[in-house]
């Protein structure tokens, strides 16, 4: 299990965590913000609003694991 899809698309089994893309957009516009003057003690703490469940079936099948159906409905992205 590891946080970001880039560990699954190489091998890994499966990660759940937020979009990296996502990430970088929301820093992006923190500095902005701060170059255009605002404090960084102003501005407010931000969570990730998009979560991505990734799955590689092949590292599934070669391990003999069975997923769920309740997993499987879940996915976001599947690497096969």
């Amino acid at each position: 299990m590891y946080p970001m899809s880039e560990y699954v698309t190489v091998g890994g089994l499966m990660s759940y965590g937020a979009e990296l893309s996502e990430a970088f957009r929301r820093s992006g516009i923190y500095v902005a913000r701060v170059l255009r003057g605002d404090k960084p003690a102003d501005l407010p703490v931000q969570q990730a609003t998009k979560i991505e469940l990734t799955v590689n079936l092949k590292t599934t099948k070669a391990l003999g694991l069975d997923m769920p159906l309740s997993v499987l409905m879940r996915i976001n992205e599947t690497i096969e």
